[in-house]
């Protein structure tokens, strides 16, 4: 299978992954919130305000002192960058020559104050040329994990999306608390393989909360031939998977008439041979609009899931609610330690007691650390309980 081009990661940004715009320096003509809605951006010629024309997206007025503008914006889930774009839809006399993008990481909820001042910020792209009415695509080469970025525009101009695709590095903390959705973007599940995505992407099946329409599904085009399409999950680490709900809410017509879920363990099998899938759940009737809940019997550990409808058509959401294992969480929590700031690194060490301060900020530096590296008194509260 060929290797993803990283706009096919989740946007970590988007608005329905509670991406937010914290703060930006101005946005007279356009609101700074545009640049976190979900779709496209619309334009109508016909739309003007007191202030001019209306964008959707986010427009600063033209610069008459030295300086640029920027916008702070909280990702809805943290985790490493693979890429960004800078779209410029429909800006093509007001968009801005240039742009530089940055990135935080910390703990906890700052206020937008707090974050704007940092002095944490780091460079994930470099000022760079900007084109108008387009998506400027910039591949972004860190392996750490950011909670904010900042889009920095040279001097002034409107934008109207950004997009921050890549992988979510959750806090595995919060998978500690019981049954989670080892499927949920928000948690590190991510769409790896699919047959058809012609009428929606296969990552709105991993989203949070319920569709609004069937436009926030994933839905294939109609099969005239034999065979059936598929969608195949990694799931946030080696799980056990206790129920399924394959979700067909908004699709009246179109829904799959049966469906499976069969489940691999990467770190043992090839996933390209067929043989490594085992059955979660059977072929499985499903209703048109209806959300179906289905126990999963004990079918051992797996890390990734493939999602098979018969023979065609739409699903608003899958989730897959289980446990980590002890090594699916242990793996977690090494990814998440290992990928923070330095600064948040001996803050986890500091707060979870045992680590005096300069301590834990040798340990932060020298990492990628293993768990036999970490002082017993906050192994478990890294790599989990169960080891």
């Amino acid at each position: 299978m060929p290797e993803p081009d990283f706009t096919d990661l989740p946007d970590l940004a988007v608005r329905t992954l509670g991406g937010s715009v914290m703060a930006a320096n101005d946005e007279l003509f356009a609101l700074r919130e545009n640049l976190v809605t979900p779709g496209p951006a619309v334009f109508d010629t016909t739309t003007f305000g007191h202030k001019g024309k209306v964008y959707d997206g986010w427009e600063t007025r033209r610069r008459r002192e030295p300086g640029h503008d920027a916008a702070v914006v909280r990702l809805g889930v943290p985790g490493v960058v693979r890429g960004v774009v800078v779209d410029t839809a429909w800006f093509r006399g007001n968009y801005p020559p240039e742009a530089s993008v940055e990135g935080l990481c910390v703990l906890g909820h700052p206020s937008a104050d707090e974050v704007v001042a940092h002095p944490g910020w780091k460079t994930l792209v470099p000022r760079s040329d900007v084109v108008g009415d387009a998506q400027n695509a910039f591949a972004v080469a860190s392996d750490r994990r950011w909670t904010h970025v900042r889009l920095s525009i040279y001097p002034d101009g409107g934008v109207a999306r950004l997009r921050v695709h890549g992988e979510a590095v959750p806090d595995p903390r919060l998978l500690d608390v019981g049954a989670v959705d080892l499927a949920a973007a928000e948690n590190g599940g991510r769409v790896v393989g699919c047959s058809d995505r012609f009428y929606g992407s296969p990552g709105n099946l991993l989203a949070p909360g319920l569709a609004r329409s069937m436009g926030e599904g994933w839905e294939t085009a109609r099969r005239r031939g034999g065979g059936n399409d598929w969608v195949q999950v990694a799931l946030a680490g080696a799980g056990t998977v206790r129920l399924a709900e394959l979700d067909t809410s908004y699709f009246v017509g179109n829904a799959p008439g049966w469906a499976s879920v069969r489940g691999a363990d990467a770190t043992r099998d090839d996933l390209t041979d067929d043989g490594a899938w085992r059955d979660l759940l059977p072929r499985t009737r499903l209703l048109p609009d209806t959300r179906h809940r289905l126990v999963v019997p004990d079918a051992g550990s797996v890390t990734h899931v493939r999602l098979d409808v018969f023979p065609d058509g739409g699903m608003a959401r899958l989730r897959l609610l289980g446990s980590l294992t002890p090594a699916g969480r242990e793996r977690a929590g090494l990814r998440w330690f290992n990928a923070l700031s330095a600064a948040s690194a001996a803050q986890v060490l500091v707060a979870a007691g045992g680590v005096d301060e300069s301590l834990a900020l040798e340990l932060a530096g020298r990492r990628p650390v293993s768990a036999e590296d970490l002082p017993p008194s906050v192994r478990a509260t890294i790599v989990g309980a169960g080891r």
